[in-house]
């Protein structure tokens, strides 16, 4: 028996690197015990400033860390998490989508009858489960990130209880994100008996060696017990970006779900899902890459097609986002697949960056405008096309943005959306995986007639008028511009603003998500 006598020597913590998660744990307990304690219901304001300041300041110090040490890893408790440029740079983004939610659910909360404190802290600690995925090294800790963000979008999700929708998208979620996570952990237990390991570096370490000095290494057992760990690792990352098959919760889950959380969910958990896919394929199972990726590929060629066709069959608008949600899924796949590729992993960061703020503004669109209901049974199909028939006339501020959105969202050159479709096809065209480009390129003109019949509709020269019944009630004391919730108006110009700069100017977030992997990049 091995004998455990000694003194037990706690691994050393560099706080420092663990700033934006305790600023984000920090502000949602904070704001948990000051609702608990005061006599009266904090005001939504107080919640929807926390979490924008909250956000911010987890972004700010994110960009701090990374002007001080760049990509260059630094690893923290005892190796298991580490912060270089590409957990960094996610963690800037997990930073502003926490910003661009909380904007647009300040107008929402009342609608759905939502707790502001609670939503506010559920949404901070799903965040910091977030930027904890993007930069765990080990598969113990991401595994850890992977289920504070989703327990906490679970509850989000069914925060909207009196709504039926909401409660059947949360079950849903719930039911099929248990089944993923045990798919996760039989698969971190298969790599840990064939690498002795969860440390990604460790695991990845082992691989490059065992396949330098034993050039036999690759038993059968062996072989198969690790692609099997693999492959169930994939399952349960690819439930979480909603790739195909593994898809088939997405729709009714993002249709039910209150429509700031949609947004949260197609941008940043998706985010963080390609964040944790990432760093486990390419930092612990590099050296595995002829195995792994004929299924990335096989993953990106059913996400694409899935995901274009069943969009352009929507009648429904957030049905539609919902499955184009999955396409923009299978181009990220395109990138992460482009292995022999110097710029795979960079362009699959860079669409993740553009994608999610196309995301966030299109559901912020759909937030202000769509016809929620105000009472407890809600309407079959809220957001049905013909509800948008006429927009521009009505409101041709909101419908010139949202048409930018989506002719993003379509790859329409001089946006973020047509530089980010066009560095991951240029990609997979440099690793060789000329069918896989093509088909690419394909779905990206299929799916954009489903954009392009959103547009049509809202600039359509018939459609009803304005009665009052288009936009949402607020309370009348929230300030408003052009009759539409500001803040909802801030999140909306913000999106739109990077779609289009990003489109113009896309040199510097190239180089920053160039920058961002050079760490986990072999």
């Amino acid at each position: 028996m091995t004998s455990l006598e000694g003194p037990f020597v706690a691994p050393a913590v560099d706080w420092w690197v663990l700033v934006p998660q305790i600023i984000l744990v920090g502000a949602a307990l904070g704001l948990l015990l000051a609702s608990s304690l005061t006599t009266r219901a904090l005001p939504g304001w107080v919640s929807t400033v926390i979490s924008i300041s909250t956000g911010a300041a987890a972004a700010i110090v994110a960009a701090i860390q990374w002007s001080l040490w760049g990509s260059t890893p630094r690893l923290t408790l005892a190796g298991a998490f580490v912060s270089d440029g590409f957990s960094l740079l996610l963690t800037v983004l997990v930073g502003a989508g926490v910003v661009m939610t909380a904007l647009i659910a300040h107008s929402a909360l009342d609608r759905y009858a939502m707790s502001p404190p609670e939503f506010a802290a559920l949404l901070l600690a799903s965040a910091a489960g977030a930027v904890v995925m993007a930069g765990a090294n080990d598969l113990i800790v991401l595994f850890l990130g992977l289920e504070s963000l989703s327990i906490a979008l679970y509850v989000l999700i069914a925060l909207a209880g009196r709504r039926a929708s909401a409660r059947e998208s949360a079950m849903k979620y719930f039911v099929l994100g248990a089944f993923s996570s045990a798919f996760f952990l039989y698969g971190i237990a298969l790599v840990y008996g064939s690498t002795g390991s969860t440390n990604l570096s460790r695991i990845g370490d082992f691989l490059f060696d065992s396949v330098r000095y034993d050039a036999d290494y690759l038993r059968l057992q062996y072989d198969y017990l690790l692609l099997a760990g693999i492959a169930l690792l994939l399952v349960g990352l690819g439930f979480k970006v909603a790739a195909v098959p593994f898809h088939f919760w997405a729709p009714d889950v993002y249709e039910g779900a209150p429509s700031p959380v949609t947004g949260y969910l197609a941008s940043i958990a998706k985010a963080a899902g390609f964040a944790a896919m990432a760093r486990v394929l390419y930092v612990a199972v590099g050296e595995q890459s002829v195995a792994w990726t004929p299924i990335l590929v096989g993953l990106a060629f059913a996400t694409l097609a899935v995901g274009a066709v069943m969009a352009i069959c929507q009648t429904d608008v957030k049905r539609m986002l919902a499955f184009s949600s999955i396409s923009h899924a299978g181009f990220v796949l395109v990138g992460l697949s482009a292995v022999e590729s110097g710029d795979g992993v960079s362009s699959a960061v860079f669409y993740l960056v553009a994608y999610s703020f196309m995301a966030m503004g299109s559901f912020a669109v759909l937030s202000v405008f769509g016809t929620e209901p105000r009472s407890l049974e809600p309407d079959p199909s809220p957001h049905s096309l013909s509800h948008y028939s006429g927009l521009a006339r009505r409101r041709p501020v909101l419908a010139l943005a949202f048409a930018v959105l989506l002719l993003a969202q379509a790859g329409v050159p001089l946006t973020a959306g047509f530089v980010a479709k066009f560095e991951v096809i240029r990609a997979a065209i440099g690793a060789r995986g000329y069918i896989l480009a093509a088909v690419a390129m394909v779905t990206a003109v299929v799916g954009a007639f489903a954009y392009l019949r959103v547009v049509l509709t809202m600039y359509a020269p018939e459609g009803p008028v304005d009665d009052g019944d288009s936009i949402p009630a607020a309370r009348a004391s929230r300030p408003r511009w052009g009759g539409l919730p500001l803040t909802s108006v801030l999140a909306i110009t913000l999106a739109v603003a990077v779609t289009l700069v990003v489109g113009v100017l896309p040199q510097t977030l190239l180089e920053w998500s160039s920058d961002a992997v050079l760490s986990i990049i072999p």
